[in-house]
């Protein structure tokens, strides 16, 4: 059975390279396209799509409108069709928000030549939205997502470090998380996959959510209790000790995985400097990005969290974790907080002995 894809977009050209691409995959097909949300309105209902991919930036409908009708009355996996600038960025993030499954950007160069280099990345992702779990958004539960209990962890220090690895449907994810610790928490290192200019606009937007200080991380700046440090798009994100201090580090070595910043890069990094005081979370994501690395953060003596199967948009690399045997518990989205917050309460003290 191939997955039914329809293309959502008022670019001929990028409607004509998108539908290039999907019918050279051999487990897909294109069954329409569309100029505007009106159009795609009444082709959803004849064709019952797997997947939309969507500009977005509409004529006629908003597409930030179109999604968050979409999402409210006929829930489906979208691919946001985003551009590479600040107000693309700050629509992509909300469209995650909505309930976009993910984003693929259109190239700064010529369009149709950059899309075909995208063939794979853009095959990927339609793949994994196919496979997500899309639950229905309501207004009530997007602000019952903002008023989460505070947790309170007495035992906090600068050398307990909590250390997040997340792909596709980890923005949200991230977002859930990071609400619901409290500002004395451990200082939060995170490598979700996502392009350069992305994460500035997704560190600023989680600033102004949480409790905790967050920020694209920068290289060189110490790990600071309350702070979240988020890769930046372009960099694999690093941890390191100067002196009796955690640091940041940037580098742009090559991907790894296939990703830059890398999950992997980061948990090994993590199992290095920090061991017995480091705590892995991985969550939502497609492949296998952080599972080895979360098994040598264990073997560092790391205690590591993974998000569960029910919960995941695609439980790719959770799965991928736990099958290596790199994970000590695993739970939902809602409560791996409080999990990692009870962990961190009650074995700190003798974490920080070592």
């Amino acid at each position: 059975m191939k997955i039914k894809v329809l293309i959502v977009d008022d670019s001929a050209l990028i409607r004509s390279v998108m539908s290039e691409i999907i019918s050279s995959q051999p487990d897909m097909e294109v069954v329409g396209v569309a100029p505007d949300p009106l159009v795609a309105r009444e082709l959803i209902k004849q064709t019952n799509p797997d997947v939309l991919t969507l500009d977005v930036e509409m004529p006629k409908m908003d597409g930030l409108d179109f999604l968050e009708k979409l999402m409210r009355l006929r829930p489906m996996p979208v691919v946001m069709v985003s551009s590479l600038t600040e107000r693309g960025s700050e629509i992509t993030m909300r469209a995650l928000e909505l309930g976009a499954v993910d984003f693929v950007t259109k190239p700064k160069i010529s369009i149709q030549s950059g899309m075909r280099e995208y063939t794979e990345l853009i095959s990927d992702k339609i793949r994994a939205a196919s496979k997500a779990r899309i639950k229905p958004r309501t207004v009530t539960a997007e602000k019952a997502s903002g008023a989460l209990p505070a947790l309170r962890n007495p035992l906090t220090s600068s050398e307990k470090l909590i250390i997040i690895g997340a792909s596709t449907g980890g923005t949200e994810a991230i977002r859930e998380f990071l609400m619901q610790m409290p500002s004395d928490c451990p200082g939060i290192l995170i490598a979700q996959h996502m392009p350069e200019g992305f994460t500035t606009s997704f560190a600023r937007r989680l600033d102004t959510l949480c409790k905790i200080s967050v920020r694209e991380a920068a290289g060189d700046e110490r790990v600071l209790p309350g702070h979240a440090y988020i890769a930046p798009g372009h960099s694999h994100l690093l941890l390191a000790r100067s002196g009796a201090n955690y640091v940041t580090r940037i580098e742009q070595t090559d991907p790894v995985n296939r990703h830059r910043p890398s999950v992997d890069v980061l948990f090994r990094s993590a199992a290095q400097a920090a061991g017995k005081n480091a705590v892995g979370v991985i969550l939502t994501g497609m492949g296998k990005d952080g599972a080895a690395g979360m098994l040598e953060m264990k073997t560092a003596g790391a205690y590591n969290f993974a998000q569960d199967e029910a919960s995941c948009v695609v439980f790719g690399m959770p799965r991928e974790a736990i099958a290596m045997g790199g994970t000590h518990e695993v739970g939902p989205l809602n409560a791996l907080p409080g999990m990692v917050l009870g962990y961190l309460a009650t074995h700190g003290s003798r974490a920080l002995r070592v």
